[in-house]
């Protein structure tokens, strides 16, 4: 999941943007509204999360535009302002879910996951091909019920791949899932990457379309 942070208080916004990258998750960050509404026109997201009050312009006005735009990107609002009145105002303007300061990390994955499930248009929380399985919400990987362990960037690509089954992903669409603004990003790695998971899960669910890209299920007839 790719995930742009627009928060304007350097402590929460470097603790969340951490904490959402050790979850695997692509995590950029800015700090007013005019550079969030630059970066929401030019860049795709899976997801926002947005305070409503920044400078140089309002989270809300921010929403606003997003939604005018026909940008269907979810949007989850972090705020301190909890009266009955501002959730209506955010969630009116075309907020997905609305959580208040201070919330639990727990929490905030727990509706990103529901988002992206909404998105996706599915009801289980697990991701699953055949005998492979994903379950986002506790982190674990099994394949014949054997339980796999994966590093973060490992899980971050198989989810991604689960997440659109059969669908082939390019190189550049699996590295938006993986790598944040100033990540440096190494020219083999989505390779590297998928060589090792076919070294832990086998390699007849898992595999690359030459020139194009990679993907997950049976293998297509060609």
């Amino acid at each position: 999941m790719r995930v742009l942070l627009v928060e304007d208080d350097r402590m929460i916004g470097e603790s969340l943007r951490e904490a959402l990258r050790r979850q695997g998750m692509a995590t950029d960050w800015v700090r007013d509204g005019r550079a969030a509404d630059a970066t929401l026109a030019s860049e795709r997201f899976d997801a926002v999360l947005l305070d409503l009050g920044l400078p140089q312009r309002s989270g809300l006005e921010v929403l606003q535009a997003l939604r005018a735009r026909g940008d269907t990107t979810p949007v989850i609002v972090l705020t301190a302002r909890d009266a009955l009145a501002d959730k209506v105002r955010g969630l009116d303007a075309g907020a997905d879910d609305y959580l208040v300061k201070p919330f639990e990390l727990d929490e905030l994955l727990a509706r990103l996951r529901a988002l992206g499930r909404r998105q996706a248009g599915r009801a289980s929380t697990v991701l699953s091909v055949a005998d492979l399985k994903l379950d986002p919400t506790t982190r674990e990987v099994s394949r014949a019920d054997r339980a796999v362990l994966l590093s973060a960037r490992e899980y971050a690509v198989l989810q991604a791949l689960l997440e659109r089954p059969g669908a082939i992903l390019s190189r550049a669409q699996l590295e938006d899932r993986l790598y944040g603004w100033g990540e440096e990003v190494e020219s083999n790695a989505i390779s590297v990457y998928m060589h090792q998971l076919r070294k832990k899960l086998g390699d007849d669910l898992l595999h690359t379309v030459r020139g194009v890209g990679y993907y997950v299920g049976p293998a297509k007839q060609t």
